[in-house]
């Protein structure tokens, strides 16, 4: 009895110690948060409101991903490696822990919702009417709640759909409708509101997919060959626009010497002087911000720090290479073991191992190695997904609405980027099952299998129970499924559609590949001899890649 009290006090102890680092990890993500977004904001449209909203939508989602090792590492401490479960694991204490993940989850996914679907759309929409001059704060508040009460219908109708969409049909077949609806509400009840909440963050993960095909995928090749390539020379660039100017000059010198007489130019010379004079104060702004980088002792460090760069282009891309090669066995696998579309591809087992699968359960038994692992994991798709976004901008079909740049991104692009983020960080939670399956819906954990050993001396069995790794096959009451498998998992046609989305992402990865290989080296001040609302005549921040 005795024993057992201090092996349960030893096990609160570490758990308290866990959850420190977890706060810790908190911490972090909000230091980096309001870096990251106070390092992209336009300094001349800065907005209080906007600031926050970006800030605190990006820590939710992070915070909502770095749920995820929790989850894993607590079903995994429950049980020793010998397959049995801990002194202190008794059924109550295993469905409290259980429980507690669970609503953690409800907390944070129902967070997700409201920012997704009330308060980004709300402050998007206000900052738009601000736009307007003549438009006061009552008329700006109005617009931008009917306009977000549009996206609160579309997020009760998910809830809606989610709850009463029956996982499970009656046994009586002959039952009434009242039964049959009976039967919709209690099965509501027993589940929780699991359901509707499922299915509204699947929904909004299956956007995150197609967010992470668009900008992760490609920004997973062009961040580490941007960084390996490096940029051009500033003076080299400076020489080069100085010769256009003296071109473009003596363009506009030729159309003006035509109406020295008093004669009026033609219409044509007109646009065309007008063209030409709108090209000579975009040339004269590209060479004041050459100017200022070449001669600015940033872009002199950086010169120095060209080899280090490219060492980190070469470890991305490695890391990309590791990362597409599980992905693409793990799909391999599903689309040669698995059950098939109509249980979303659930494979039963691990019939071909990937290197990233079998280095997760591995780090996990030197904690906190894995949760190192999946923070590295998931801040390189952050990192990959924001060079993807610079590098693209955020296009509404074939018409480019925002371009993302340090220090010169308006309110309403920086709460677009952030929800696109915050949709990808979602989707991180199926990717790392994608590459990661047993460790994700398992951990760590064993179970006890009886095995038959013949002694040839006594010519007689023996019976004797050996671990096993815990998986599909397991049974339910020897091995505990982590929270967020269900939260994946609730519904089959999501995990069919994250199946072949994997195989969209590997398509996308290697054609922007090709892509990224194909272009030359960037421009010092990419993005300045364009035309457009997010740039200004302002000296530039030199603190680009």
């Amino acid at each position: 009895m005795a024993a057992a009290t201090v092996a349960a006090g030893a096990a609160s102890v570490e758990l308290v110690i866990g959850w420190c680092i977890f706060g810790l990890l908190l911490l972090a993500i909000l230091a980096f948060c309001w870096i990251y977004v106070r390092k992209y904001q336009s300094q001349r449209e800065s907005e209080v409101v906007s600031t926050i909203t970006a800030i605190f939508s990006l820590a939710i989602a992070l915070i909502t991903s770095a749920l995820l090792p929790v989850d894993i590492f607590l079903v995994s401490y429950m049980k020793n490696q010998n397959g049995t479960f801990k002194d202190w694991a008794n059924a109550n204490v295993s469905r409290q822990i259980e429980d507690t993940v669970l609503y953690g989850y409800y907390t944070l996914y129902s967070v997700v919702l409201f920012c997704v679907f009330f308060w980004i759309p709300f402050v998007y929409f206000y900052y738009e009417e601000k736009d307007d001059d003549d438009t006061g704060k009552c008329t700006q508040i109005k617009t931008a709640l009917k306009y977000t009460f549009g996206f609160a219908l579309i997020c009760a109708l998910l809830l809606l759909v989610g709850a009463f969409v029956p996982l499970s049909v009656p046994n009586n077949k002959n039952s009434t409708e009242w039964e049959k609806v009976k039967f919709l509400f209690e099965e509501l009840g027993s589940s929780h509101g699991l359901a509707a909440l499922s299915f509204s963050i699947s929904s909004l993960t299956l956007i995150g997919m197609l967010a992470a095909i668009t900008y992760t995928a490609y920004g997973m090749s062009a961040l580490p060959l941007n960084l390996i390539k490096g940029t051009r020379s500033a003076a080299y660039e400076r020489l080069e626009n100085t010769e256009d100017i003296e071109e473009v000059e003596q363009q506009i010198q030729t159309i003006k010497s035509k109406s020295k007489d008093g004669r009026p130019l033609p219409a044509r010379d007109k646009r065309a002087l007008k063209q030409l004079e709108e090209r000579l104060r975009t040339l004269k702004k590209r060479e004041r911000h050459l100017e200022f980088i070449e001669n600015s002792c940033w872009t002199k460090f950086c010169g120095a720090l060209r080899p280090l760069k490219i060492i980190w282009g070469i470890f991305f891309i490695l890391v990309a290479l590791l990362f597409v090669i599980s992905l693409f066995l793990s799909n391999l696998d599903k689309a040669l073991h698995s059950a098939g579309i109509d249980s979303g591809f659930i494979i039963f087992g691990t019939n071909l191992s990937n290197p990233l699968n079998m280095l997760l359960p591995v780090l996990q038994t030197v904690f906190p190695l894995d949760y190192i692992l999946i923070t590295v994991i998931i801040m390189y798709f952050i990192f990959t997904s924001m060079a993807g976004i610079r590098n693209i901008g955020i296009w509404f079909f074939w018409i480019r609405l925002y371009k993302i740049r340090r220090g010169r991104t308006r309110p309403q692009a920086l709460l677009f980027l952030c929800m696109i983020l915050l949709l990808i960080v979602l989707h991180t939670s199926y990717m790392i099952y994608s590459l990661a399956p047993q460790y994700v819906m398992y951990g760590s954990q064993n179970y006890l299998i009886e095995n038959n050993t013949t002694y040839d001396d006594h010519k007689g069995n023996s019976t004797i129970s050996v671990p096993k790794r815990c998986d599909a096959d397991a049974p339910e009451d020897q091995c505990t499924v982590t929270r967020t498998y269900l939260f994946l998992h609730k519904f089959w046609f999501f995990s069919a559609a994250y199946y072949f989305g994997n195989w969209a992402f590997l398509g996308v990865f290697l054609i922007g590949l090709i892509v990224s290989c194909c272009k030359g080296k960037k421009s010092v001040i990419e993005g300045v001899d364009e035309d457009d609302s997010d740039l200004s005549d302002d000296e530039p921040s030199v603190y680009s890649v």
